[in-house]
Parts: C-alpha cells; structure tokens; sequence
C-alpha cells in the first residue's frame, strides 16, 4: 500500500463595504491582472478568488480529466469554500508564489474545487483522507491519478517546513519524483483505494434489518450525556462544535424518556453559547466553531446552514424550558441577522460570511479597549468593559497573521451569573447600539452570495417553525418570499428538475440528494406552520423527483 497524508488534522474552518467578496464584472475587467486562469469563468466565489492565481486552475469538468490522461500527469485536486480562513492563508502563501506555481503547473493538472456546490465530490476525496490520516479539513489537496483515485493526501501545507511539517514545494517534489519513479506502485495503491472507498461508500447491511426499538435511543443518549463538559456546556473538547444535531435528539429523547439531566446538559450548552465569543454579541448570528472549549473565541465564519440549525436548537430549547425569553431572543436575533446580512432581494438566503476582513482573521468583530474609550461616554465604557470582559491585552490574536494588533478582544458576557442591574443593561444596550453603528462602518468579511436549495432548505424550515412558535407574521413573510424565489430561480417544474446552486441569474446543472431532502423538510415545516396546500403539492414535487432521480430498488 502507498498511501500518503501529511498535515494537519485539522485546518478547516469552513452601504458597507464587503473585504473578499467577488468583484462586480466591470471591476474584473477594469483591473489588470498579470495572470488569468479557467477559473474566470466560474460562478462560484470561491473558484473566483482563485481566477488570477499563477496556477493554472482547472475547474472540476471533462476537460481538465482529459489533459491529465493526454499528458500523463497527476490531477492536483484543491477543494475548499470562500470563507474558509486556511484556505485564504495557503493561497496567499503558496498558490500566489510564482516559483510554487511553476511547480504544480509543471508536473499536475490543477483543479479547484468549491466543496459547497459539489459536496458529493469532496465528500469522497475527504473520506479517504480520514480514513488514511483519521482527520481532515479544508483546504482539501488531494492527487489523483488521472483516473481520479486518489493516492495523496492531506489539508494545509505551509510555503516553508514548519513544526515538523514539511512545506508544499517538498510535498510536490515528493510526489513527482514517485509519479516518475514507482508509477506502478502509485496505480496499484491508487486502484486498492478506489475499490475500498467504494465498498465503504456502498456498504449493504447483511442479513435482516437491526430492531430499532427506545432502547437503541437511550443507549445513544447515555453515551452523549456521558461525553458532557459539565463546566462549558458542549460536547468533546477545543476545538469545540455545536453539532445542533446532537442536542437536538437528546433534547427530543430527554422528552420522552423524562430525563431531565439531558435536558439541563442541553440548556447549559445553549446558554454557555449564547454569552460566549462565538455567538456575536452585536450583531447576531453564530460563528462555525470555537477554537477553544468555553466558547469563547470562535473560528469567525459565519455560515448559513450552522445558524439554520442553531435557530431550531434554541426555538426547542425556548419550548422545552418553558417558555424561557433568553432563548427566544437568541432565536431572534439569529433570524434578524439572517434577514438583515444574508438574504438577496427576492428572497432566497446566501451561503456565508467570511472570517477575515482586510487580511485578518476576526478584525470585524474584534475591539480594543481605547476603540471603547473613544467611541463611548465614560458610564457606557465601564459597564461594557466589566460585562463583555475586554482587557488592555485582549483575548484574541490571529496567530496566522505576523503583523497582527495585539489587545484585540472578543466580546463575551464575562459573568453570566452575576447580570447587571435592569439600569445598568439599559446603559450597556445603549452602548451596543453606538458599537453596532460603528462596525457597519468598518470593512465587512467578504460574502459568498451563492445561493444553495439545500441549505435554504434548512433555514426555510428553520423560519417556518420560528413562526410557529414565536408568532411574528414577519418569519412566515421570508419564509414564503424564499418558497417563491426557490420555485422560480431552482425549480423546473417542466422538467420536473430541482437545482442545487443560483448566483447572478445562472443556476448549476448539478442534481443532488441533499438539496431535495433539505428543500422537503423545509417545505413540510412550513405546511405544518400555515397549512396553505400550496406548499404541500410543492413539497410532492420535489418528493417525486427525488424517487425518481435518486431511489436505488436494490
């Protein structure tokens, strides 16, 4: 066997001026670039940010896998999204050097790929670096065989060796010279994998079904409760996911069994979000993660399908609590930012937000404390300084970024259990106001505005249960705007076809399980919500065709 992994085990992520987000196509052509790629092209952000690298970037298609063949060279596969913070960092570092790019373009054929438009695709080549590695990440660089099975991988790379790592140009030189010197080994290698990830991607049970009775729930709810951070809230250690998911079930479970340890494990989580870094204090909404197991500094990108998720984790959390306001309004200002920084005109809801702004990681949501000082009357500057915990030396440091300010500092709600005053909080909401005024000044993290049906289908569902819990009018009105922007952007009801991205009034060919699964769960949450039988015959179109399209009788 010739398997290969070296990297990281994680390098994921992943009026007011946007930094990242893709240029106007008149501001493409008015700057002059020293190099163009296929990548021009393209429609996704991401492929986009990579358009005027040196690297001759293909994008995923027949024409680069036939190049590879003709030439007899290995297809370096590149896949990562565009808010994807280490993504930035190895452009920046290595696939804008000259002398790196001369290399790959030299001995590979060069692909890029956005994971969020074909999720399919990376999802194979991230499994077999998991399985060869037991980690993974974005970016995703991975070598192929022009074939496209894959005998290399792993996720970032530094320009130079580091900590033990070798850099990308030794990673390249490495695999050329096997490609020339142990092709047989490679194909042999290669052709063991392929079978491998197929049998573990088509696996077919043997024998009868398992009985799926409460004892296999309770089974997996006392091994959750047992992975509980007691002092945190959250499951497993830094760096520290929500996994909605899993809250979710237990909270379900708990219900019915009457466990009301999970439960309080659950509401202990989501109020330790709610005060930490990773939620935005501002602004509203949740970052992807935290680098650090108390919630406090998160990895800054903001995506759409996380805060869909997030919003269904607290409106179930305001349920089963009772009623308690402080989960409710998480779930508002979710859906306010959602509303207010993520949705196009007509309707449908954008993808995400990056984690750097001007070149650095977090600079939007991050202040010091003379920033405080200077924009705020000495009693707000106090009481926002004791309740969100801001120091001279601050809490975070982009440690990717040399040249990064030192005292920066995210806010959070220092002392949960000592809440201020009912005048005190109307000081401090004053002041979050002036502070909001003033960072929808400051350069924005670039948007990805692509739009995707199946994460739209997350948050359509997400919004039709907001209403039916909360009863604002105004999360059933987006929730309908977004039906109508999906049936007329994503939906051939001719063909009875439903597409899984839209940007700039172009849609994707690509047919895929998720976005009609997600689209339908969406759709029935809002049938349930309104009852308006419109939503429901859409919702036995998209059912239909995903039979049709994706139902294997055997």
């Amino acid at each position: 066997m010739l398997f290969f992994f070296v990297g990281p085990a994680f390098a994921q992520d992943v009026g007011t001026k946007r930094d990242g987000a893709v240029p106007a196509p008149e501001t493409m052509t008015e700057k002059k670039h020293a190099h163009t790629n296929r990548l021009v092209d393209e429609k996704s952000p991401y492929l986009l940010q990579h358009a005027h690298n040196p690297v001759d970037w293909y994008p995923w298609g027949e024409e680069a896998f036939k190049k590879a063949k003709d030439e007899d060279k290995p297809i370096l596969l590149s896949i990562g999204y565009s808010t994807c913070h280490w993504c930035h960092v190895m452009e920046r570092e290595s696939f804008e050097n000259e002398a790196i790019a001369a290399m790959m373009n030299e001995n590979f054929v060069c692909i890029k790929l956005d994971r969020e438009e074909r999720p399919d695709v990376d999802k194979i080549y991230m499994t077999f670096v998991q399985a060869v590695s037991g980690g993974g990440g974005w970016p995703l660089n991975v070598i192929l065989t022009p074939d496209r099975k894959p005998f290399f991988g792993g996720t970032y790379f530094p320009p130079v060796p580091k900590g033990g790592q070798p850099s990308w140009p030794q990673v390249l030189e490495h695999i050329t010279k096997l490609w020339g010197e142990k092709r047989k080994e490679i194909n042999e290698s290669a052709d063991d994998t392929a079978t491998k990830l197929a049998e573990m991607m088509n696996q077919v049970p043997e024998g009868p079904p398992a009985e799926f009775d409460a004892a296999v729930i309770q089974n997996a709810l006392s091994v959750f409760k047992a992975e509980f951070d007691p002092k945190y809230g959250g499951w497993g250690a830094a760096p520290k996911f929500p996994r909605p998911s899993q809250p979710l079930f237990m909270l379900r479970a708990a219900k019915r069994f009457d466990d009301k340890a999970a439960i309080e494990q659950v509401l202990l989580t989501c109020d330790r979000m709610a005060e930490g870094g990773m939620h935005d204090q501002l602004g509203g909404g949740f970052a992807r993660y935290s680098v650090d197991a108390q919630w406090l500094v998160p990895h800054f990108e903001k995506m759409l399908y996380d805060n869909a998720q997030m919003l269904r984790l607290y409106l179930e959390a305001y349920e089963i609590s009772g009623g308690k306001e402080n989960y409710a309004g998480v779930a508002r200002d979710i859906i306010t930012y959602i509303l207010r920084d993520m949705t196009h005109p007509e309707g449908g809801f954008y993808s995400a937000e990056d984690a750097d702004s001007e070149g650095k990681e977090g600079k939007f949501y991050c202040w010091t404390k003379k920033e405080l000082e200077a924009l705020l009357t000495k009693e707000e500057c106090a009481a926002v300084v004791t309740y969100f915990g801001v120091t001279e030396e601050g809490n975070f440091l982009d440690h990717s970024d040399p040249e990064a300010l030192p005292g920066q500092n995210v806010l959070h709600i220092a002392a949960p259990s000592d809440p201020p005053s009912p005048e005190t909080m109307a000081v401090i909401e004053s002041a979050k106001g002036k502070l909001f005024a003033v960072r929808e000044k400051r350069v924005r993290p670039g948007l990805d505005d692509k739009i995707l049906t199946s994460w739209n289908g997350l948050m359509l569902g997400s919004l039709a249960r907001a209403y039916a819990v909360l009863g604002d009018p105004a999360y059933r009105d987006a929730a309908e705007k977004n039906v109508a922007f999906i049936k007329s952007a994503m939906w051939d009801a001719a063909a009875g076809k439903l597409f899984h991205r839209w940007r700039e009034g172009e849609r994707d060919t690509v047919q895929l399980l998720d976005t009609h699964a997600y689209l339908l769960d969406g759709l029935i949450e809002l049938y349930e919500a309104t009852l308006d039988p419109a939503h429901l015959e859409f919702a036995l179109a998209v059912a239909r065709r995903m039979i049709d399209g994706f139902y294997d009788k055997e």
